[in-house]
């Protein structure tokens, strides 16, 4: 598989040694390269590459501002001269041998059958690269969203209807106005005292009461208000 990769660093010469060393990986494709942040994200949007090699460090802001800006992150390649985020990573003066090998991993991953989208996050000082489909839970806080799964619950600088444009409807609901569920992780569609519909959702401590929009208990999947809400039979 042809793996179609994006290069971005302030350094030109960086950049031209970079295209270098990738001239001897036949099975990668440089569709662009950008010298900042901002050329970074416009670039990752029309080219849709399946690898960014990424300086961290840049004069119009880091790397992990164009990552925050992208919806659907590809596979990521670090280039820094300090230590690493939760991502594949070379030290400057980057070496042959352990950029084939960075290469390598990454093409494995995108090689991985159908590739899941995932999500960025930054919440202080640490940072994950999510599948969105391991995520549990979704819920506004203010302007913010903490997202919940193994190993987390950072806080995202996007609001929840801005998440919720970029998910799949069909597995992530709108069970709220400040929640998505993944409907995969739901264990039990309960009914409260007050007659409401409560979703308890696997491996949480949560249950999260349904708006307006009822369920489709046997499939788990929202229905149209006003519906009435059906159940398994056996």
């Amino acid at each position: 598989m042809m793996m179609r990769v994006l290069v971005v660093d302030d350094e030109r010469l960086a950049r031209k040694e970079l295209r270098r060393l990738l001239a001897g990986h036949q099975h990668l494709e440089i569709v662009g390269e950008a010298a900042g942040v901002a050329e970074g994200i416009a670039q990752a949007a029309t080219l849709a590459p399946d690898l960014i090699l990424l300086n961290v460090h840049m004069p119009d802001g880091s790397g992990f501002d164009l990552l925050d800006a992208l919806d659907d992150v590809p596979e990521v390649i670090l280039t820094t001269g300090h230590g690493p985020c939760l991502a594949d990573y070379l030290l400057k003066p980057i070496h042959p041998q352990r950029l084939a090998a960075a290469l390598e991993r990454a093409a494995v991953r995108a090689g991985m059958g159908k590739k899941p989208r995932k999500l960025f996050i930054r919440d202080g000082e640490s940072c994950w690269f999510v599948r969105l489909t391991d995520i549990r839970l979704f819920e506004a806080e203010g302007r913010d969203t903490r997202a919940y799964f193994d190993g987390g619950s950072p806080l995202i600088a996007r609001p929840l209807s801005q998440l919720e444009q970029m998910l799949d409807p069909q597995q992530f609901f709108r069970a709220s106005s400040r929640h998505l569920v993944n409907l995969a992780d739901v264990d039990r569609i309960v009914q409260t005292a007050g007659g409401s519909l409560a979703l308890k959702v696997a491996g949480m401590a949560v249950e999260v009461v349904c708006g307006d929009t009822e369920i489709d208990v046997c499939s788990q999947r929202p229905i149209h208000p006003g519906s009435r809400t059906t159940s398994c039979t056996s």
